[in-house]
């Protein structure tokens, strides 16, 4: 008979004693085991201890760990490969994965190490959509004998009292020792992570990689995601790695693709974290390139170098005024303020907040007059502000830059707003490309009302913009 400790009621009272106050039956937690205590050969073999000079010794005797992918990946590393959806991780991953089968380089990434076998583990892609990465018409890319893909089979009910990610390492060690692979690559880490936001989680899963790792002596690649809103103002780091900061921490090495924003069909590639080696594609030596399929295999060609700050977005008063014309021009050819806000790339409060502050500051003809006291109108030569962190009525949305100097005109070439003329038209609509002229521009100086994206509105395209701004209003109305 199952005896309980002298603090705990059995059972059946605790349920008669709920009933009789007509309350419902709720058993009581029991308590977790007792620990057991650790056993001494654990204990013995849990570390190794050696003086400074045997281990020198020790590594001397250890085969040098040849590059597998330039100085990024290198063997017997768990790397991690990281960039935004549809960029091309995995178009990456199998090029990388069918070189490193063929004993092949990706000019300028050596691969020094001979044919060896790979295994790639694919939870992104069905068969058909793999298929056609890598055929063109009747064509089929051959790949290397040494190049095996594992393809995902959804269980719609997994075995009870399993952890998921357990099973899926099992298996993945299961199909490591069918292939005999000596090199592994994950494609990605989303479906075996169990939410890596969770440090407790991610510690668990790269303990799990490394064990993996050292048993069978492999190379490990890891696919993995940046988060969704990443700031495209700055340098890619090891805090975009979506999840806890533990999976790269536990990383050898690490590198990521980024998106270019100079070209839309440009990327590049920047190493995050090395052990084996320098860092040689760092932010001032990003690796470029480009998805091509010049024939039935889809790839990654590499073109060069540059600074990685050619390729973030800025925010200087160029970029801001064109990015004023662009909303503006959307805005005349019906479009809304979501379907500009996708469409340009840029947060929807932005947006709004740009068509607002020319609708509100416009005059009765239309145009957007800066507007000065008594005491500056009658004072031409007003003090003009020699270092300003952004434009007048600006300074929001992330556009404002510290430090930015405006370059100062004699006082008695000062233009105000009322000489401003607006860009030619065509047909009703600003294009795309006009400006205001530089010279036309008046300096930002304190106490002025209007910004130089306003004077650059003309009383067309402001009846545009409030009618289009006038009919989104309506239709929100509606829907609530």
């Amino acid at each position: 008979m199952q005896t309980n400790p002298p603090y705990e009621r059995p059972p059946m009272i605790e349920q008669l004693r709920a009933e009789g106050r007509g309350l419902p039956f709720r058993p009581a937690k029991r308590n977790r085991p007792e620990p057991t205590p650790p056993s001494p050969e654990d204990i013995r073999r849990m570390f190794t201890i050696e003086n400074g000079n045997r281990w020198l010794e020790l590594a001397r005797r250890e085969p040098e760990a040849k590059q597998l992918f330039g100085e990024l990946w290198h063997q017997g590393e768990l790397c991690m490969l990281f960039a935004d959806t549809n960029i091309g991780k995995s178009i990456l991953a199998v090029q990388i994965g069918e070189s490193i089968a063929r004993g092949q380089t990706i000019a300028p990434f050596t691969c020094q190490a001979p044919p060896a076998r790979v295994l790639y583990i694919d939870f992104e892609l069905s068969q058909t959509q793999f298929g056609l990465r890598y055929s063109q018409g009747e064509e089929d890319y051959q790949f290397s004998d040494n190049f095996f893909r594992a393809q995902y089979n959804f269980i719609p009910d997994p075995p009870p009292n399993v952890n998921e990610n357990e099973l899926l390492i099992a298996a993945i060690e299961y199909k490591v020792n069918q292939a005999k692979a000596t090199v592994l690559i994950i494609d990605n880490i989303t479906c075996l992570r169990g939410g890596t936001e969770n440090s407790a989680v991610a510690l668990a899963l790269m303990k799990s990689l490394k064990s993996l790792k050292t048993e069978h002596n492999l190379s490990i690649l890891v696919l993995a995601h940046t988060p969704k809103r990443r700031n495209a103002t700055q340098p890619i780091s090891a805090d975009d790695l979506h999840g806890s900061k533990l999976l790269i921490n536990f990383a050898d090495s690490a590198f990521a693709i980024g998106k270019s924003t100079a070209d839309n069909d440009l990327c590049y590639l920047k190493q995050i974290k090395q052990r084996n080696t320098r860092q040689r594609y760092g932010h001032d030596n990003v690796a470029l390139c480009r998805i091509q399929k010049p024939g039935s295999f889809l790839h990654f060609q590499f073109e060069g170098n540059s600074p990685e700050r050619q390729h973030l977005l800025t925010r200087n008063a160029a970029d801001r005024r064109q990015l004023a014309n662009k909303i503006a021009t959307l805005s005349a050819n019906g479009h809304s303020q979501r379907e500009i806000s996708k469409l340009l790339g840029i947060g929807l409060a932005t947006v709004n907040l740009l068509l607002r502050r020319g609708l509100e500051r416009s005059d009765g003809e239309g145009y957007a007059v800066a507007l000065m006291t008594n005491d500056q109108e009658n004072r031409p030569h007003v003090k003009e502000a020699a270092m300003c962190d952004s434009l007048p009525g600006e300074g929001r949305e992330g556009y404002s830059e510290p430090g930015i100097t405006y370059e100062e005109s004699p006082d008695t070439d000062y233009t105000t707003a009322q000489d401003i003329q607006p860009p030619p038209m065509t047909n009703g609509v600003m294009t795309n490309d006009q400006t205001i002229a530089p010279h036309l521009i008046p300096k930002p100086y304190w106490g002025m009302k209007t910004s130089v994206i306003d004077m650059a509105l003309t009383p067309e395209l402001l009846e545009q913009i409030l009618r289009t701004t006038t009919r989104e209003n309506s239709i929100r109305k509606e829907g609530k």
